[in-house]
């Protein structure tokens, strides 16, 4: 039997990330895969895209990926793209869309956001057919010989393992940026990988403890500047988006 991590959404935030590397390697896994979002939002997007090359076997592109080297006035795009520099970004350029692998007689799908585009986002309570559309086979994905048994996107930065007309559908949660509960997430897969023939299978979702306001101060002491700061420290603090209003 093995086992696989998948992480997703890691957004800069480098003491988050090192929480969830640190409890993946406690737990002897040694393959780790990511569904994207390495950049944007936190203070250290270089540390992260350098990490994940070096710790992910498999790294599919997110839609912060996708956008973050797009000219751009904004001051807080600015400041990702001069701490990645030109030869990272052109390394997010070539993340594939998608992947897919067996596991216990069932193939695996792993996407940022959702079978059509890392700009589409489904969430948990979206309606049942739209969740079911993230099975298809599109343009985006191929048009393969089988769909998937099992889809396993992040985007939404909310955890989840849902049961769906004999398929299932995953959410990692995020690493950097989680919106659900303030602990990083990921989620562990374990069984006979790369084999059709079924045979025992599982899935979960693992939450790790981290120091949130070490993280804040990090972000502080890179000079995330000051809007996306603040914005920052609520999500960290929180686990909820930004643009909600204060309860």
């Amino acid at each position: 039997m093995e086992r696989i991590a998948v992480i997703s959404d890691i957004h800069g935030n480098i003491p988050a990330l090192e929480a969830v590397l640190n409890d993946i390697e406690k737990r002897g896994i040694k393959e780790i895969y990511c569904l994207g979002d390495l950049a944007g939002k936190g203070p250290e997007p270089e540390k992260a895209v350098d990490m994940i090359r070096e710790k992910c076997s498999v790294t599919v592109r997110g839609n912060w990926d996708d956008f973050i080297g797009n000219p751009t006035e904004d001051e807080a795009f600015v400041w990702q793209q001069q701490r990645l520099g030109e030869e990272r970004i052109r390394y997010l350029n070539t993340l594939p869309f998608s992947y897919d692998f067996w596991m216990s007689g069932r193939l695996i799908r792993l996407f940022h956001a959702s079978a059509d585009s890392v700009f589409h986002r489904v969430r948990f309570t979206a309606p049942l057919e739209e969740r079911l559309a993230m099975f298809d086979n599109t343009e985006a994905t191929g048009k393969g010989e089988h769909t998937p048994d099992v889809v396993i996107y992040g985007d939404v930065h909310h955890a989840f393992i849902q049961g769906l007309k004999a398929k299932s559908l995953c959410n990692t949660g995020s690493v950097g940026n989680p919106l659900d509960m303030t602990q990083p997430s990921y989620m562990v897969l374990e069984g006979e990988l790369h084999k059709r023939q079924p045979s025992s299978f599982s899935m979960s979702i693992v939450r790790v403890p981290y120091d949130v306001e070490f993280a804040i101060q990090v972000a502080i002491d890179e000079g995330l500047p000051a809007d996306e700061l603040a914005a920052y420290k609520k999500e960290l603090r929180t686990a909820r988006y930004r643009g909600l209003p204060d309860e």
